[in-house]
């Protein structure tokens, strides 16, 4: 495990890497024209992301963690650029990606992102070899691709005779691996990981962990960790975003959130993971789903399955405020 609070780049300023501010993306989910003519519907948008928040440090690991269907992944596809905001910005040394009109800087800010995707059966070119695979990202800028896929794959502990397999030919532990050796070919200095470990075995979620722990160190990386399993976040992040129904609800550094969970949907998730009673049964995990995001509750979004809610809940949206050394959005934090 890498140690935190490793020290800022020194081309950044101010150590921040990545500012994203006020992020939105409402995607439009309506019937076709004719049928909304016909059953007389209007248009449903469905709000994926509303008013995030966060900087990301240099060198750091950010980690957003939620249920499915919070927004973790639609963030992480609009700090990649595989989806525009609908409003808000996402800063990469202080260029922003959806807006900023010179090319040249719009090129040089995307060059430092890549992606590592949650299934690596499906992230990998079946018809292409591994040696192909890893030095697209630099043969797509006419960059010199000799012997780097062979060194990047010994970097993340495959055989450099791997180069010329198929990845059919990988277990999904070892698919995984090429899929960190493909972003690394970049050269990048921020990797956004979408839930990287969720389809491996246990065992193997660990090494590829630790591998990722271990080139973080190595290269100076910053990753934006998405992921449900608390387990995993505690293991890889400095400071973690709680997400609920697109927005963010805490922001704490991983030690203190874990001692102390302030939102009740945080302290649920803590409960919600699986555990044993003092007798060996497992405990059952709080009830209750998230709401429709096409239309949620007014207030605070969380307040039908929230155990401390007042009136004030139902009808007020808390913003996010300082309470200790976090950021929380509910009114009743303290």
């Amino acid at each position: 495990m890498s140690d935190k609070g490793t020290g800022p780049h020194p081309a950044a300023q101010d150590g921040t890497l990545v500012r994203i501010r006020k992020l939105t993306r409402v995607f439009d989910v309506s019937k076709p024209w004719l049928n909304r003519v016909i059953e007389r519907l209007p248009r449903a948008r469905l709000t994926a992301v509303s008013d995030v928040s966060f900087d990301i440090p240099e060198r750091g690991v950010y980690a957003l963690v939620g249920e499915s269907g919070s927004g973790k992944s639609t963030i992480g596809k609009m700090v990649v650029g595989l989806l525009d905001p609908s409003e808000g910005e996402v800063r990469v040394r202080d260029v922003d990606l959806a807006s900023e009109t010179d090319a040249a800087k719009v090129a040089a800010a995307r060059s430092e992102i890549q992606m590592i995707f949650q299934d690596p059966y499906a992230s990998l070119n079946p018809r292409w070899r591994v040696r192909d695979i890893i030095a697209e990202p630099v043969a797509a800028r006419g960059g010199d691709t000799r012997g780097l896929a062979e060194r990047l794959l010994e970097q993340v502990g495959l055989a450099a005779e791997d180069a010329v397999k198929y990845p059919h030919e990988f277990s999904g532990g070892q698919r995984q691996r090429i899929c960190i050796a493909r972003a690394l070919a970049a050269n990048p200095k921020l990797i956004v990981c979408d839930e990287p470990t969720s389809a491996l075995d246990v065992s193997v979620q660990a090494q590829v962990l630790n591998l990722m722990s271990d080139l973080r160190e190595e290269y100076g990386l910053t990753y934006l960790f998405i992921s449900h399993d608390l387990t995993v976040v505690q293991h890889m992040a400095d400071t973690i975003g709680v997400l609920y129904l697109g927005r963010l609800v805490e922001e704490a550094a991983s030690d203190a959130l874990f001692e102390t969970p302030r939102h009740p949907y945080t302290q649920m998730l803590f409960a919600a993971a699986p555990r044993m009673d003092a007798y060996g049964r497992e405990v059952e995990p709080p009830k209750g789903e998230i709401p429709d995001p096409i239309n949620p509750p007014a207030g605070c979004a969380f307040h039908p399955r929230c155990p401390i809610a007042v009136a004030r809940c139902k009808s007020e949206r808390p913003e996010m405020r300082r309470v200790g050394g976090a950021r929380v959005a509910c009114h009743l934090a303290e």
